[in-house]
């Protein structure tokens, strides 16, 4: 037989709830943020704007930052959840899962585009490393130990009048 709740337990449980679905659009949100500025991020590794992408890498460390302090207080909330699930009803219980699969779903996005801006880096990077060695080969001071180590015009023969 199923123990009736008591009205402080039944109000601990709806905080608990609360509280962690509160948590969970936070994180979502988050999430979303993180995944905007990835996209943006894309588009200025293909224009090779070195400052935005800086800018963009400064933000995104800032929002993993945040995602991770979050996380560290969304794990104890979840072991509450789960722990006061059986007396959670089933439309509020619904909400949280729903809740945890668009998560998961923009967890699966961030990773595809930080994956996706990764190799534009990586990309642009072997670019510009050609370019660089490309440029030391076309130098026309290239092996000489000081640029004004020219070899200097020298006779050959030498005329000798008596």
């Amino acid at each position: 037989m199923a123990k009736e709740l008591s009205k402080e337990e039944l109000d601990e449980r709806i905080a608990i709830l609360k509280r962690f679905r509160k948590l969970l659009e936070q994180q979502r949100n988050k999430f979303q943020e993180y995944l905007a500025v990835l996209e943006s991020q894309e588009g200025r590794i293909e224009m090779e704007d070195g400052d935005s992408i800086a800018a963009h890498a400064e933000l995104e460390n800032q929002i993993v930052k945040n995602l991770a302090s979050l996380q560290k207080v969304i794990v104890p909330m979840q072991g509450m959840y789960q722990a006061i699930m059986p007396g959670v009803p089933v439309a509020d219980n619904a909400s949280v899962e729903q809740l945890q699969l668009d998560l998961a779903n923009l967890q699966k996005q961030v990773l595809a585009q930080n994956e996706r801006n990764r190799n534009l880096l990586q990309n642009q990077m072997g670019k510009i490393k050609n370019q660089l060695n490309n440029m030391n080969l076309m130098n026309p001071y290239r092996g000489r130990s000081s640029i004004y180590a020219e070899k200097a015009v020298v006779g050959s023969t030498i005329e000798f009048n008596v």
